[in-house]
């Protein structure tokens, strides 16, 4: 280990709990602001997340679209790109699973309309994440700029087609028709008998998400492209150097990234609202960011910083409506220093610890 590296453990592990730990002084300092005690503000929280199992169920089906969005954040960070046009992607990933389920709800069952709707959600966000690579790879268009743009853009073209083009007829709301049996995924209460979620619609697409946490892993750290996706985002320079194609490298990366982002539309509207329908993405592709960063960009820790984000969702909801000083506005002030303490001010603890450690194998090799 070279100087200024720190143990795997402390980078992974130590330092994502000292962020989250400040995160939640800090808030604890706010609560106590406002007049209410921070131990029973937490005690709320844990509760409502998972004290009982329809909060589970609410925490599992938000960590469910965390974890789409998160993944497609990492897998564009290991080739140096930061890839904020999530929510973009999200959006029209619910048209490739809306076509799918309206054109084939009523004829076959779900375990047949899904592959489709899978297939759709991920052909559809790779291709709004497309334009943007494609200006990064060839035109040197900075991919932040052109992907938080295109957010704006699909939510236009939301709106257009579902008021204009897919809406259900005769209706005043921006959305589909709702989806047949056909059209719709199962609960994991359907699934796991000893399992009580209640209403909580936590579905099929928990097991889609885990399974492409498992096929991220392999993908980066077992396969050519991998490598060349991690070598191209730690020295472009030298990847160039070694033979790898920049412009083949972004486009790919971010054309994966896309369709993971198009995939939490399962989630979303194939699992929950069983239908396409305005603003369904809600915020899910930005927290993305804080659960890839929170997460160091790794599947595993991805998965628990989704949970973590998903206990805040459904613990604040209910933290809102047992302590009604909390407000929801005081939950998304708690989410934004969880995403403060792990983002921006990621490396506020990092230079102590590169120093304690650097000390520690300098007299270790001494004694030595």
């Amino acid at each position: 280990m070279n100087a200024g590296q720190l143990p795997r453990w402390v980078d992974f592990g130590l330092i994502p709990l000292l962020n989250l730990t400040a995160a939640f002084l800090v808030s604890g300092l706010v609560v106590l602001i406002i007049g209410e005690n921070p131990i029973e503000v937490v005690q709320v929280l844990l509760w409502g997340a998972l004290g009982f199992g329809e909060g589970v169920g609410f925490t599992l089906f938000y960590a469910t679209n965390f974890i789409f969005t998160g993944l497609a954040v990492a897998v564009a960070f290991h080739a140096g790109l930061f890839n904020i046009g999530g929510e973009g992607q999200a959006y029209i990933g619910g048209l490739g699973v809306a076509f799918a389920c309206l054109a084939l709800d009523q004829v076959v069952p779900w375990w047949v309309t899904m592959p489709f709707a899978i297939v759709g959600a991920a052909l559809a966000g790779a291709a709004w994440a497309f334009i943007p690579a494609w200006l990064q790879a060839t035109r040197g268009s900075h991919i932040v700029i052109t992907t938080i743009m295109f957010n704006f853009i699909a939510a236009s073209l939301m709106v257009y087609l579902l008021v204009n083009v897919i809406g259900e007829a005769g209706s005043m709301q921006p959305e589909t028709r709702t989806f047949e049996d056909g059209g719709r995924l199962p609960f994991l209460n359907d699934f796991i008998p000893f399992a009580d979620f209640g209403t909580a619609p936590v579905n099929l697409s928990l097991v889609l998400g885990l399974i492409a946490c498992f096929g991220v892993w392999l993908l980066i750290w077992r396969t050519r492209l991998g490598y060349e996706i991690r070598s191209f985002g730690a020295n472009p320079t030298a990847a160039v150097y070694a033979g790898i194609s920049p412009v083949r490298t972004i486009v790919v990366t971010m054309l994966i990234s896309g369709g993971l982002a198009g995939m939490m539309a399962m989630n979303e509207i194939m699992g929950s609202q069983h239908r396409l329908l305005i603003e369904f993405v809600t915020g899910y592709g930005f927290v993305g960011i804080a659960v890839a960063l929170m997460g160091r960009a790794h599947p595993i820790g991805i998965v628990l910083a989704a949970v973590l984000f998903g206990m805040l969702y459904q613990g604040g909801a209910e933290l809102s409506f047992e302590i009604p000083t909390i407000t929801r506005d005081m939950i998304v002030v708690i989410q934004g220093l969880v995403i403060l303490f792990a983002g921006a001010l990621e490396h506020m603890f990092r230079p102590a610890l590169v120093q304690f450690f650097t000390m520690r194998r300098l007299n270790a090799a001494q004694t030595g």
